[in-house]
């Protein structure tokens, strides 16, 4: 399993496109009115849609973050070192043990989390986790940036760049489970009484999702930038058929697309389950 594009919802698709080129080195892919795909040159990994009428996330279901995930520290290093080259504002930086991440939003307040992976025997166990610990650590940056010393800020991102994982804000911790752990089959990994982190094949998290806006938030309303849409990709088309029989037998709505279909969580928000190479 993985995953693939994030939708977002902008403003304007163009100031979009270039804040990605400029701030991240994304390469565009494809680019028509009102809409832009935009990637490593090899895979897309944020697609853009242009509603001009979209106003910022206020207190409702949504959107927390989406991660963009390097092939490697170097890769991660190097993203940082443009940021700083362009004088792109980052929100924080963290050492999360499984990961480090900057965090930083687009121009709409889409929430952005710029992560590399640390090799799996380097996890730390459940007693060392940042949840045991009561939180991640500060990111040492001075280590991260000496393994690209000397070099230049690079005009584009490294190829290898992948949707990392999505985090949602939700309006129940139970209602999210209820459907992200049974209906679509992600296992937990971690749950605290505001936040739980889900994953498949025991990876740190594919999903997270928290109540952090409040107990009983709605869906989001209508023209508001965000999320459009996530991409769940499977193997095959059992798999997909599987989590449609189990949607379907859940009641959630759900909706035909080509190599798979649509379905929306309790919030409305939604997602797309597909093959691979779908």
């Amino acid at each position: 399993m993985r995953l693939g594009p994030t939708h977002l919802v902008v403003a304007d698709v163009d100031r979009a496109v270039a804040w990605y080129q400029a701030a991240l080195g994304l390469r565009v892919h494809r680019e028509d009115v009102g809409g832009a795909a935009l990637g490593d040159g090899d895979e897309t990994t944020v697609v853009l849609h242009e509603d001009a009428q979209a106003r910022p996330a206020g207190r409702h279901a949504g959107l927390y973050h989406y991660a963009l995930l390097y092939p490697s520290r170097e890769a991660l290093a190097r993203a940082v070192v443009r940021l700083s080259a362009v004088r792109t504002p980052v929100h924080g930086a963290s050492d999360h043990g499984t990961h480090e991440a900057i965090y930083l939003p687009d121009p709409d307040g889409n929430g952005i989390e710029l992560a590399a992976d640390r090799p799996r025997e380097a996890w730390p166990g459940s007693e060392e986790s940042e949840f045991a610990r009561g939180g991640p650590a500060p990111l040492d940056l001075e280590d991260l940036l000496a393994t690209v010393a000397g070099e230049e800020p690079t005009t584009h991102v490294d190829t290898g760049l992948r949707t990392g994982h999505l985090h949602l804000h939700v309006g129940s911790i139970e209602d999210g489970l209820g459907f992200y752990r049974d209906v679509i089959g992600f296992d937990v990994q971690a749950q605290l009484p505001s936040a739980v982190f889900v994953s498949a094949g025991g990876y740190h998290h594919h999903l997270g999702f928290n109540v952090w806006r409040g107990q009983g938030v709605p869906a989001a309303p209508p023209h508001v930038a965000g999320l459009g849409e996530w991409t769940l990709e499977l193997p095959s088309d059992a798999d997909v058929a599987e989590v449609r029989a189990r949607a379907q037998a859940a009641g959630a709505p759900v909706q035909d697309r080509p190599g798979g279909f649509d379905v929306r969580d309790p919030w409305n928000t939604r997602l797309a389950v597909v093959m691979m190479g779908a």
